[in-house]
């Protein structure tokens, strides 16, 4: 469902009491998940239910980094907006904006 987009499905079985911040074998997370493959809609849904919007997984990434390398503009913004930390994780989502020159990214949380 979170790498679906299914939000709505994905909101009940969260309400139903699965956990926000459950993690696949590769500590995935539902947000690392929704976030990289570009579903603001299930991205809002799993932070209004209390995701960690700075989760890491096994790889040291967090789902910020993972929407600004596959350019999830809508995502991006989301995440932001819910205060994703841009400098946490490996490669931070800092780092990989600018290695894709992505400085739209970078102005909007730079000090």
């Amino acid at each position: 469902m979170a790498r679906a987009g299914d939000a709505q499905t994905l909101a009940a079985y969260l309400d139903a009491g699965v956990p926000a911040d459950l993690r696949n074998q590769a500590g995935d997370c539902l947000l690392m998940l929704a976030a990289y493959h570009g579903s603001a809609d299930t991205v809002t849904v799993l932070i209004e239910r209390g995701a960690d919007v700075d989760a890491v997984n096994d790889k040291g990434q967090t789902p910020l980094a993972g929407a600004v390398f596959k350019g999830h503009d809508d995502v991006v913004a989301v995440l932001v907006t819910a205060g994703a930390d841009p400098y946490a994780g490996t490669p931070t989502a800092h780092h990989a904006a600018q290695m894709f020159g992505r400085a739209d990214y970078t102005r909007h949380w730079q000090a």
